[in-house]
């Protein structure tokens, strides 16, 4: 590019570069990441994200669902009566209280445990 035509975006670029400005930048050396990423329109979302050591935020009823989930993982691996019925109430809790009001998201799709019935499956259980 001529000195004429050279616009002054391109001018302040080829003079930082000339300070060595654009030397020992963090990536440089480098491969690009992985470039399939990028057809994802929130590509820059995950990224950060993962930087952060976060996870993506879910709809409030996949939340939800996600959070019964492990109450259950959780609960089978109680080893008093009264932690169960800990665990299972403040579950049902959120359940009855998600079906009660609108979410976003897919449907809940969940009704409160019977916590009997897993109290029952859980004194069976080694």
């Amino acid at each position: 590019m001529t000195d004429r035509f050279e616009t002054l975006i391109d001018r302040q670029i080829r003079e930082a570069q000339e300070r060595g400005e654009f030397d020992n930048l963090p990536g440089a050396g480098k491969p690009l990441p992985d470039r399939n990423e990028i057809a994802d329109e929130l590509w820059w979302v995950k990224r950060k994200l993962a930087e952060e050591n976060l996870s993506m935020p879910l709809p409030p009823s996949l939340a939800l669902r996600k959070e019964a989930h492990a109450a259950l993982a959780q609960a089978r691996g109680a080893t008093t009566e009264a932690e169960v019925r800990r665990i299972l109430e403040e579950i049902n809790e959120k359940i009855v209280e998600g079906n009660r009001k609108a979410m976003s998201g897919p449907p809940l799709n969940l009704m409160p445990y019977d916590i009997e019935e897993f109290l029952d499956e859980w004194r069976l259980s080694p």
